[in-house]
């Protein structure tokens, strides 16, 4: 058992359910927010340290990307297609309003370029025509928004279409929004290639010839925010200005999300407060690394008398700086496995509990294979115990 006297007040870290709220969210008087509807949430345990209507389901404008993004890259994972690939752009797709890199219909861009336009410049006509790669069509793209965000746990979410522009119906909530953030950040951390990069270009292509087009990102926060690691903004008249900004220091993630906020002023100033707040008044330690070595369990007829059980995934637990909390782990060991043992095979759990609350577990598993042993090594056993 190892013990720790660590600064805590409040964390609870659900490591079987890493998408639901796990501490107790915050006053909502605390920060005297304008925005209609803000959440922060640490995004290594997806614990809310804050909430203000963080469940109310509004227009989200272009903030709708992040999960436009997050199915490009799983299909890109996947091996659906790779970066190098052209993606031509349909007429719908050209004939996107809004925030635009003024794509037309015929034109050939990579795909690396058009998730580039996506990330930087929130590039309408872009996402459409990504989504119609991926998926066969922006209604079919749409159905596998919806179904991912059901596996996230988004409640309070629909998706009418792949790029954000008001339609009705078209809804999500903070809470909904932090999710999807922290599934791509975590999933996807190269995103940040993109998220942190202030300014690019692209290369038009067309029947006229070529033409050098300029990207800036709308995301402020990647020039006046220590840390900032992205990541999305929004920004329709239904939807007012939102924005779902994260930043990393010292190994500590925050996602701020804000909605519905007056103006684009407020917007970006209200969630620099909210990632202030996070930093300046919780922090996160790690347990034990992937692949620490917790014992060895005896082996029955094996061709090794024991197997050593090693953590399988690295948990992490958010505590408040400057309380008194008294953090502890145990093991749950079998007593005995018989052979054969397939490597990485269940043996046991390592149990985080602080103030005498479970935060968090993970399993122990074989670090390596164990056969059963021969008749010979069977025979030399009974030897020795004999002698």
């Amino acid at each position: 058992m190892k013990k720790r006297i660590l600064a805590a007040v409040t964390a609870l870290f659900c490591f079987l359910a890493p998408f639901c709220v796990c501490a107790e969210e915050g006053d909502s008087s605390v920060l005297q927010l304008q925005s209609k509807s803000a959440v922060l949430m640490d995004q290594a345990t997806g614990t809310v340290i804050y909430e203000k209507n963080s469940h109310e389901a509004m227009p989200l404008a272009s903030v709708t990307k992040i999960m436009t993004l997050l199915l490009i890259y799983e299909a890109h994972a996947d091996g659906k297609f790779a970066w190098t690939d052209a993606v031509q752009v349909s007429e719908h797709a050209a004939a996107m309003g809004g925030s635009q890199v003024f794509l037309e219909s015929g034109e050939t861009q990579t795909a690396a370029d058009m998730t580039k336009c996506i990330a930087i410049a929130s590039a309408n006509d872009a996402a459409v025509a990504m989504a119609e790669f991926v998926a066969g069509s922006e209604e079919a793209f749409v159905e596998k928004m919806n179904e991912r965000a059901k596996e996230l746990g988004m409640e309070d979410t629909k998706f009418v279409n792949a790029c954000g522009l008001d339609v009705d119906g078209h809804v999500s909530s903070a809470y909904d929004i932090a999710l999807m953030s922290r599934a791509l950040m975590k999933g996807f951390p190269e995103i940040q290639e993109y998220t942190t990069t202030w300014m690019d270009t692209i290369t038009h292509k067309t029947r006229k010839g070529e033409s050098e087009f300029g990207l800036t990102n709308t995301n402020k926060l990647i020039k006046w925010y220590d840390g900032a690691t992205g990541l999305k903004t929004g920004s329709t008249s239904k939807a007012l200005y939102c924005l779902s900004g994260t930043a990393e220091r010292n190994g500590f993630g925050l996602i701020a999300v804000v909605m519905a906020a007056p103006d684009f002023k407020i917007r970006f100033q209200e969630d620099m407060k909210l990632l202030d707040y996070g930093f300046a008044n919780y922090a996160v330690e790690k347990g034990y690394p992937v692949g620490e070595d917790m014992g060895i369990i005896p082996v029955e007829k094996g061709s090794k008398e024991g197997v050593h059980a090693i953590v399988k995934d690295e948990i992490s637990v958010l505590i408040t700086k400057g309380g008194n909390g008294e953090w502890e782990t145990k093991t749950e060991m079998l007593p005995m496995v018989k052979a054969p043992v397939a490597q990485g095979s269940k043996v046991g759990e390592l149990i985080y509990v602080l103030d005498g609350k479970e935060v968090g577990r993970t399993d122990l598993v074989a670090a390596e294979a164990v056969e059963k042993a021969s008749i010979h090594i069977m025979l030399q056993r009974m030897m020795t115990h004999w002698c």
